[in-house]
């Protein structure tokens, strides 16, 4: 009986990813406005009851959606690192999760004004993103690693406009050669941040 109901359970917890990845892949290519719960339903297999069974309503999916998303950049982040070294590997996420990167980047587009559904969560999650790096940056002028004329809160927008705008460029046009502008930029940071001596 208990072997029946670990069964059961993990058949579900597949089904769940199953819609979870068909979610991503659809949103990346045609946004939250223009795809439909029965398009994810097809493409995961299941009749649009069976998703209904997961995910109770579009907006329960789409957060659900967001939340893989931002559970797969936590496995990758190291919060208390050093935010030139994680910048330096970032583009590694971009080959290993391109459907996550892709619907990221349309659901931000999409989500631009007040009053659209994701706009709150998607302001907070670019906000958390400015205070991570500048909280690094603040740790390594404490340090004595970074420059102390820097300001942290304007050099943290620009890492993020960086990155956000790779995302977009990147899904243009896969063929950018990724590690070599990602080194480019880490190097720029370090000329810019650390004192002169140590470069």
């Amino acid at each position: 009986m208990h072997r029946a109901y670990d069964t059961l359970l993990a058949k579900g917890e597949d089904r769940r990813e199953l819609i979870l990845s068909a979610a991503q892949r659809l949103l990346a290519r045609n946004g939250w406005r223009s795809t439909s719960l029965a398009q994810i339903a097809r493409a995961a297999g299941i009749t649009p009851a069976g998703l209904l069974h997961h995910f109770q309503s579009k907006d329960q999916l789409l957060h659900a959606v967001l939340d893989a998303r931002d559970a797969d950049d936590d496995a990758r982040a190291d919060r208390s690192g050093d935010p030139i070294e994680q910048i330096r590997g970032l583009y590694l996420r971009f080959e290993k999760s391109p459907d996550l990167v892709g619907m990221f980047a349309v659901l931000l587009i999409e989500n631009l004004e007040p009053d659209a559904p994701l706009h709150d969560r998607l302001l907070a999650r670019h906000r958390a993103a400015v205070d991570t790096i500048e909280a690094g940056i603040r740790r390594g002028q404490h340090a004595g690693r970074y420059r102390t004329d820097v300001n942290p809160a304007v050099k943290a927008v620009e890492i993020v406009a960086f990155l956000n705008g790779m995302e977009t460029s990147w899904l243009l046009d896969r063929s950018l050669p990724l590690a070599e502008i990602f080194e480019d930029f880490t190097q720029s940071l370090e000329q810019q941040l650390m004192p002169t001596s140590t470069i």
